[in-house]
């Protein structure tokens, strides 16, 4: 690649991030190594890749992009670790992580790793920023509104929803304006587009009844 990456190595072991360093280096790009999140976090970086050590014990990428969000720090990540089973590679990669890599690093495979993964380094950091705000957002939302936007996301009127929730359409019509001002969307479609963005697991679609 002709741009040369900052690369934020996190493992716990001194060994395996100076192999993980040099690796780095002898690709030409400038690496960064720490033991855990709490060093990274002492100087937030706000440019680069991070490639993490993908440990069970300490709750795995999912934990990691959960405390990295909480940073403020929207990089894209690279997970590593000894033999990964591949089950710990499709929960990592569900989790946010752009690629999973096996160690000790194949240097040629990191190399066309780091490639690609700088190309969507900016636009990943985005979407990442955007899902995490749409997500918090939601969260915020009770049962109810939550189940209101679900139906308003499969293009449901007011009276279709009173209906299958069994309510009355004036109830749908409050749950749906708290809806809204806690999304702080300003009209039905923005609403849909930030439950988009959350990208959260969809329950089955709800079917209308007869």
């Amino acid at each position: 690649m002709s741009r040369k990456a900052t690369l934020h190595f996190i493992d716990s072991s001194s060994r395996q991030r100076a192999e993980l360093a040099r690796v780095g280096f002898a690709l030409g790009h400038h690496a960064e190594v720490y033991g855990d999140l709490s060093e990274l976090s002492v100087h937030p970086p706000r440019e680069g890749i991070i490639v993490a050590r993908d440990t069970v014990e300490q709750g795995g990428v999912a934990t990691i992009l959960e405390r990295l969000s909480r940073l403020g720090i929207w990089l894209p990540l690279i997970a590593v670790d000894i033999q990964p089973r591949p089950t710990r590679i499709v929960e990592a990669i569900k989790a946010g992580a752009l690629d999973y890599l096996s160690l000790p690093l194949d240097p040629e495979r990191f190399g066309r790793c780091l490639t690609r993964i700088a190309k969507e380094a900016e636009l990943f950091g985005q979407a990442r920023r955007r899902m995490i705000e749409a997500r918090d957002r939601i969260s915020s939302l009770s049962q109810r509104e939550r189940e209101v936007l679900d139906w308003l996301a499969q293009g449901s009127s007011n009276k279709v929803i009173a209906r299958e929730l069994e309510i009355s359409p004036r109830t749908v019509e409050i749950h749906r304006a708290n809806m809204m001002t806690k999304l702080g969307a300003r009209h039905a479609a923005e609403a849909v587009r930030l439950k988009l963005e959350a990208g959260l697991d969809e329950p089955e679609a709800p079917r209308q009844r007869a």
